[in-house]
């Protein structure tokens, strides 16, 4: 009889691809609401702040639901997780699709899906990758959760070809139908393959909620990375993704270049995020997330210079694209060594937590200085000093090999 748990089983590389695809799908279903926020202030009269504010209310969603789902993936494995996820996201998905009211709207998006977005993310992701993986985790890992940029480079552009071609509703319903088409593949999949590893790890099952919560605050690296993490938050999804493309129409770039230098990011955050990966296999992990994070803030020094040079635009896109997500399979990869794989979903929900919540402040916070400066000068600026900060913050560990299986 076959060994679908031998080395060479295929079901790791399956999680691999689900991983991705999960990922890609979710967070083009959040990139989708700055697709149509300009048609939606149009055709229903809803301000930008009101939908800004939405988007907002779904991150800090998120961070609650992230412990939670960490949690979730550590005691019944990956299989479960991603396809309740999966069918939230869907399911709100197609209801933004019918909306036409500001509350459904704000229940479908900001609620179900937000519910959703909090557990197919990349934090249930990764712990799933470590629990299968021991050579080349940090590839695999990168891999997988690159699904989150690789989404916004390879599948926005469709979505925004259908918004042009039919509607907006198109757009909505195309992703939740996308999510539900992938639910009993990944559910029946998995199921056929499914090996020891697909269960909890050892010992998940005997202790409660708060004895693990208690483990994990008790560690030393939890606390650099989960703060190191926050502070990741302000600097990406917080000041990038929501000022990345106000900025460059401030500098005086129209949508098309805009769009396109945007989108080049997210094509260097890929391979970012896989060579990131690949990296923490073979070399010292704390030099490597900390050397990303001292990168990552010195390129808000070429965006201070970029004025009305597009070429300069571009240099800060590739640069900072190296070293957006390329954080999250080195954390992850410190998560197992550091805090133990038994309890890495919760502890990644955690961090993941306090990286919504990094974000959602680096969000509004560029939105107040612009608005009481009219420049976004003291927006970087503020982003390197935090960025330097972790990287620092991160100096402080020590590297080690070696996985805490049982968390102690």
């Amino acid at each position: 009889m076959r060994q679908v748990d031998s080395p060479s089983s295929f079901l790791p590389w399956l999680i691999v691809g689900f991983g991705f695809l999960a990922l890609a799908l979710a967070f083009s279903a959040r990139a989708t609401l700055g697709l149509v926020m300009p048609i939606w202030s149009q055709e229903f009269g809803w301000s930008r702040s009101f939908i800004s504010g939405a988007a907002a209310a779904a991150l800090l969603v998120m961070a609650v639901v992230a412990p939670f789902a960490g949690r979730l993936v550590d005691r019944h494995g990956v299989r479960l997780t991603l396809t309740c996820g999966l069918v939230l996201v869907g399911s709100g998905c197609l209801l933004v699709s019918a909306a036409s009211s500001a509350w459904l709207f704000l229940v479908a998006f900001s609620g179900l899906s937000a519910v959703g977005f909090g557990i197919v993310a990349s934090h249930v992701v990764s712990t799933a990758i470590a629990r299968h993986f021991e050579a080349n985790r940090g590839l695999a890992t990168g891999i997988a959760t690159s699904g989150s940029t690789g989404g916004q480079f390879l599948i926005v552009p469709l979505v925004a070809m259908v918004l042009t071609t039919f509607s907006w509703r198109w757009s909505f319903f195309a992703i939740g139908i996308a999510c539900l088409v992938l639910v009993p593949f990944l559910w029946w999949t998995l199921a056929a393959r499914r090996d020891p590893q697909a269960t909890p790890a050892a010992g998940a099952g005997t202790s409660s909620f708060g004895e693990d919560l208690s483990e994990i605050v008790r560690k030393p690296a939890f606390h650099v990375l989960f703060w190191s993490f926050l502070l990741c938050g302000y600097t990406t999804a917080g000041v990038i993704e929501t000022h990345f493309l106000p900025y460059a129409a401030f500098c005086g770039f129209g949508p098309v270049p805009s769009a396109a230098a945007y989108g080049l990011l997210s094509a260097v955050n890929l391979a970012g995020m896989i060579g990131a990966g690949w990296l923490a296999d073979r070399m010292n992990r704390v030099v490597l997330l900390g050397s990303i994070y001292l990168v990552r803030g010195l390129t808000f020094l070429i965006l201070l210079q970029v004025g009305a040079s597009y070429e300069m635009l571009v240099v800060f896109v590739v640069l900072f694209g190296a070293a957006d997500y390329a954080t999250v399979p080195v954390t992850a990869s410190l998560v197992a060594s550091h805090i133990g794989l038994r309890v890495m979903g919760l502890a990644m929900g955690l961090i993941s937590a306090g990286h919504a919540l990094g974000a959602a402040a680096g969000a509004f916070s560029g939105g107040y200085i612009f608005d009481l400066t009219q420049r976004y000068d003291w927006v970087w600026i503020s982003s390197l000093a935090l960025a330097v900060g972790a990287g620092l913050m991160v100096f402080l560990l020590r590297d080690q090999t070696k996985l805490v299986v049982e968390g102690a």
